[in-house]
């Protein structure tokens, strides 16, 4: 049986999503199906503990009467600049809005980077001064870290890997098991943005209407949804299998159904014209500087309110609901008035985004 399959555009291929595959492939770094059985049958088996288990993008620790919150990341985006950013962006970016999904306030970063023999020093430097600012805006400290160089071939430039660690400071609980059938689901912006960018800039294409990455630090939208309101049960930023994905994983966790509205969702023009060139859904597209909460409806136009206030929630709309019916399971309500079930990324659409 062949690994990979044709996606419908020259040079790009995706592994087949087997069940129980020998090798590795791309579609286990999807963030999809295979991701997660590798994790489950793989990785937790191995350290299974109290704080591993939810499978969260952070663990929320007690530490001397402070719950810490503590996450780690490795990014291999390529390229390593893109339109709206670059690999060192996005490594601090993504190491603290996982901290800030689970409410904690970001403090400190350790990096460390795997540089190939030949790497001119000038890019380095590049993305080594793109971190410092993206540290600077989000305030949070680069505090340590290690470099390793590897032979010309056997690397891709540049591999970051982070680890974040932060403070949850408010007395709430926000974890991907947490939502409640009646709950609102809120997305703080367009989708599809970063992945799309991303493979343009990889493939030299063009598309009618400039498109850039999303990718931005997300700790101070939740700070003032935080202020808004505490009864936000679920955060989870959309990257990898994007938000069609991200609602399975929390569906799951939680025990509940997830009903969502299509013509809700917002899409640029220019993201969704690309994608429909490709044969791409846009809710299965990485994002990089948006959100999803689940929050509680009597508590969801205020936490929508506050977003909208923020450079960051302009678009921020509700775009469905929790549901007691069909726990586990995804519904989109389509634009024509029917339904179909949102399953999670199966394959690799846009291997090697972040």
């Amino acid at each position: 049986m062949s690994e990979h399959k044709a996606t419908g555009w020259p040079g790009i291929v995706c592994p087949t999503p087997l069940v129980d595959q020998l090798h590795i492939t791309l579609a286990h770094g999807s963030g999809g199906q295979l991701t997660a059985d590798l994790v489950r049958k793989l990785f937790l088996p191995a350290f299974n503990n109290e704080y591993l288990a939810p499978l969260g993008d952070q663990a929320v620790l007690p530490l001397s009467g402070v719950r810490v919150a503590l996450t780690t990341d490795a990014f291999v985006v390529t390229p390593l600049f893109f339109p709206g950013g670059d690999i060192g962006k996005l490594a601090i970016n993504g190491t603290v809005n996982d901290l800030a999904m689970s409410g904690a306030r970001p403090l400190f970063i350790a990096a460390a980077f795997i540089l190939e023999e030949g790497l001119a020093v000038d890019e380095l430097s590049r993305i080594v001064e793109s971190m410092r600012q993206a540290a600077c805006e989000a305030g949070v400290q680069v505090v340590t870290g290690d470099t390793k160089v590897v032979e010309r071939g056997k690397g891709d430039k540049v591999f970051i890997t982070t680890t974040g660690l932060g403070v949850v400071d408010k007395p709430v609980v926000i974890a991907a098991d947490q939502a409640r059938p009646g709950d609102k689901v809120i997305l703080s912006g367009t989708i599809g943005d970063h992945g799309i960018a991303i493979l343009s800039q990889r493939e030299n294409l063009q598309f009618e209407g400039a498109i850039t990455s999303d990718t931005a630090a997300l700790y101070t939208l939740v700070a003032a949804m935080l202020e808004a309101s505490d009864q936000i049960h679920c955060l989870r930023d959309p990257t990898r299998g994007g938000v069609a994905t991200t609602l399975n994983e929390l569906a799951v966790a939680s025990g509940v159904g997830v009903e969502i509205d299509e013509q809700r969702i917002p899409v640029k023009e220019s993201v969704k014209g690309a994608c429909e060139i490709l044969g791409l859904d846009p809710l299965y597209v990485a994002n990089e500087g948006k959100l999803i909460a689940l929050v509680a409806a009597d508590a969801a136009e205020a936490v929508v309110g506050a977003m909208r206030r923020h450079p960051l929630g302009r678009e921020a709309r509700i775009i469905g609901e929790a549901v007691a019916q069909h726990p586990g399971v995804v519904v989109l309500r389509t634009a024509v008035g029917g339904k179909r079930v949102l399953d999670v990324l199966r394959g690799e659409q846009l291997p090697r985004i972040c």
